[in-house]
């Protein structure tokens, strides 16, 4: 084995046992926090039997390394931040499956011991890590994702009916608006109906929130340009910008497949806009309506 690999291995799980412990020291879910420490421990022992085989190296993990995780927990929560920690975990797996047939005895007892440990991680551990976030990521999605589609599907019908960006811009918010409390309102009786512990409450608001925080970003471009054409390619930018984030967490935490995903929003978001352009368009010329201004003749 290439001692260049055994330093990889040493300063990996060294890092890791640094950062969950890290993580727990800041953790005020009791729950979480001896999951945390779990983690930790596990990756020290790892630590410890790649070590035997180069006893002189010192890993050295700067504090920026802590620090980004820190601020990657307090953004997208706990769940996320172990989950893309852990996301390697199947590469390493196999590379430690292949120095095990070159190992025999206590050695080889241990690095299986080992390799069930890093398996165990994903199945176990952190499906056990209690977060709210979690909870209601159903909605957050729900209110993100409705919002992208049907506002995008406004502000394309109107691209099709007005050059009036501050019409199309002001139309968006107003359906926006409407439509969020419309989304909030089954989104709380959808909480009512199920068995689960969640707070109707809590997935109204969750779902209203993200469904108004995105009607508002994807009409920010009308309110920065005169040209519809521009304002409606930069929300549509907006809008991918937000599928993509809010696919890539969910890819993380539920293990789905980011650009299948990626790819569907996206191109429903788009066929929506297609469609309602060719509504908006058939509706202004049926009716008369003038593209200067957006005002009916």
């Amino acid at each position: 084995m290439k001692n260049i690999r055994i330093k990889e291995y040493i300063f990996d799980e060294y890092a890791d046992c640094l950062l969950y412990k890290d993580l727990a020291s800041r953790e005020k879910n009791p729950h979480n926090k001896s999951i945390l420490i779990k983690l930790s421990d596990q990756e020290h022992l790892h630590y410890l039997f790649w070590k035997k085989m180069m006893p002189d190296y010192e890993p050295d993990v700067g504090q920026f390394f802590l620090l980004r995780f820190r601020l990657l927990r307090r953004l997208t929560g706990l769940t996320f931040t172990i989950k893309f920690l852990e996301r390697h975990e199947h590469i390493v797996v196999k590379e430690y499956e292949r120095v095990l047939e070159t190992l025999s005895g206590d050695e080889k007892t241990q690095l299986e011991e080992i390799i069930r440990d890093e398996k165990e991680h994903e199945n176990f551990f952190i499906g056990q890590v209690q977060e709210t976030v979690i909870q209601y990521i159903g909605f957050i999605a729900l209110g993100l994702a409705d919002a992208i589609v049907e506002i995008t599907g406004v502000h394309a019908g109107f691209l099709g009916v007005t050059n009036s960006t501050l019409f199309a811009g002001i139309s968006g918010l107003i359906v926006g608006f409407s439509a969020a409390i419309s989304m909030g309102s089954a989104a709380y009786l959808q909480a009512k109906q199920e068995s689960s512990h969640r707070s109707p409450w809590v997935s109204a608001i969750a779902t209203t929130i993200s469904y108004i925080a995105s009607v508002i970003l994807l009409a920010v471009p009308y309110f920065l340009t005169q040209n519809m054409g521009y304002a409606f390619t930069l929300s549509i930018g907006v809008g991918m910008g937000l599928i993509a984030l809010l696919t890539f967490y969910s890819a993380i935490v539920f293990d789905k497949k980011f650009l299948r995903e990626f790819l569907e929003t996206t191109i429903l978001m788009l066929l929506t806009a297609a469609a309602t352009f060719l509504l908006g368009t058939f509706l202004g010329k049926t009716f008369g309506i003038r593209h200067g201004s957006g005002l009916l003749v």
